[in-house]
């Protein structure tokens, strides 16, 4: 099999890097608008060929977009109008769904067409950061797998249960409310105590020097990159100012108890929060 990766950052080396190490793949062909990303891929041997999105379409069996998801929406219908007629497959790994639903739905070839989004990346970025088994044991949605042609499904399942991700299922829309409450505003919180943080180092230059592993962990994902995380904040909006305002909502219950030295209260919102374990363990 040939498959084409269209962005070869994080998410598509690292998913080209196991899928060949694990048989699933004869070759793979690289897309990317970086050429310093293209060389590193075909010098670090993630890619067999760099090419065009056109060429890559024409020679793969399955495409695989990992680009951010403005750039996959922009992309998918041309590569629907390219591939209709024939068995070839596209996928996209993108964080948000109900936007790229909506572009494909009433494409004649949307069957051929398969919603993934596997839950799970760093904060690092470029093909220099692709891992092997970065996707073990981690969750992949498949989103309104109802659309797609059942060989294109099972296709992209067989891929997915190559890289050893556990599979689920939900309607586009659900998917996006879901990321913005587990995934999205991990990220704006993160970016935002980043900033403020940032801003009192102007002033207390030693400030970061007392940093500790909670101040890390906390900041880790204000590393991303802000080219892939930008458009998801566009495209989820929705959601995104949803979760935010529930979540201004509940640091202002904070802020006041702060405010009134109000112990009891603290403790009881923090005990409420301690049941996030029964989720996480």
């Amino acid at each position: 099999m040939t498959i084409a990766v269209v962005g070869i950052g994080l998410i598509g080396g690292s998913l080209v890097l196991d899928l060949r190490k694990r048989k699933f793949a004869d070759r793979i062909i690289g897309v990317d608008n970086n050429p310093q990303h293209r060389n590193i891929a075909l010098l670090c041997g993630l890619i067999d060929e760099a090419d065009t999105l056109e060429n890559a379409v024409d020679k793969s069996d399955i495409i695989i977009l990992c680009a951010p998801v403005d750039a996959n929406c922009r992309m998918l219908p041309g590569i629907l109008d390219r591939i209709t007629g024939t068995q070839k497959i596209v996928t996209d790994m993108g964080s948000t769904k109900a936007g790229i639903a909506d572009i494909s739905k009433d494409h004649p070839a949307r069957g051929r067409y398969v919603a993934a989004h596997p839950m799970s990346g760093t904060e690092y970025s470029g093909p220099l950061a692709a891992i092997s088994k970065l996707f073990d044991y981690k969750i992949a949605i498949i989103c309104d797998a109802e659309l797609s042609d059942p060989d294109a499904l099972g296709s992209v399942e067989n891929m997915l249960k190559v890289l050893n991700m556990r599979l689920t299922y939900m309607n586009s829309s659900v998917h996006d409310v879901h990321v913005a409450y587990v995934s999205h505003i991990s990220h704006i919180t993160s970016f935002s105590l980043a900033l403020s943080v940032l801003e009192k180092e102007h002033e207390e230059e030693n400030i970061l020097n007392l940093a500790g592993g909670g101040f890390e962990s906390t900041v880790r994902l204000a590393k991303s990159n802000s080219e892939t995380w930008a458009p998801i904040f566009t495209e989820n909006a929705e959601y995104i100012l949803e979760v935010i305002d529930v979540y201004i909502e509940k640091m202002n219950r904070f802020r006041k108890m702060i405010a009134d030295k109000d112990k009891e209260g603290l403790k009881t919102l923090m005990e409420e929060a301690n049941a996030i374990q029964k989720i996480l363990q």
